[in-house]
């Protein structure tokens, strides 16, 4: 990895491609590049999100994301390298059991509600959102190029427990959800 990232600025990327894991080029506009950079953009949410003060009731949350970090990267590695496979059911299926856990600590909401209450939940919205449109470009990616379901999965699974997970942080943080005042019922 040292020899790898040893020299920074290469210029290679000045008339507009870059480089993939396979070695081929594309255009920096093309749709896989779209996606490994809302796959990036998304990692570095929730890398602000982790430089908050999570609630002490928190740090199974903490260490979660961590691991969600860790897989973004592997997800952003197979998206780099076409026809390579590094999300699977295992991935899911972990983020699924977390989803399920935070949530079965919440009461059932009976409203839509906002993003916001602690500023720690309001960045779990905003990841949430983050990973919508990095859904989005990974499926609009997969209508000309081979993606597999399990990436795609991943992203839908990881905006449902980051949703989860701002919810959790307002619950733990004492504010409770932000609840959506419908206009119809002012």
């Amino acid at each position: 990895m040292g020899n790898r990232l040893s020299k920074i600025v290469t210029r290679t990327g000045d008339g507009g491609t870059t480089g993939l894991g396979d070695g081929s080029r594309v255009g920096k506009d093309s749709p896989r590049i779209d996606t490994l950079g809302e796959i990036d953009e998304l990692n570095s949410a929730i890398g602000v999100l982790l430089a908050e003060e999570f609630p002490a009731s928190c740090t199974d949350v903490r260490e979660a994301l961590l691991t969600v970090q860790d897989q973004l990267f592997d997800l952003g590695g197979e998206i780099c390298i076409p026809g390579h496979k590094s999300i699977g059911d295992d991935h899911v299926g972990q983020l699924e059991s977390w989803a399920e856990t935070y949530n079965g600590k919440l009461t059932p909401l009976k409203e839509f509600i906002l993003p916001g209450g602690t500023r720690a939940a309001a960045l779990a919205h905003l990841a949430r959102t983050i990973c919508r449109r990095a859904e989005r470009s990974i499926v609009h990616l997969g209508h000309n190029e081979a993606v597999s379901d399990h990436a795609r999965q991943y992203l839908n699974r990881l905006s449902d427990l980051l949703f989860v997970i701002g919810r959790t942080l307002n619950h733990a943080g004492g504010n409770g959800d932000v609840l959506w005042k419908n206009a119809r019922s002012k």
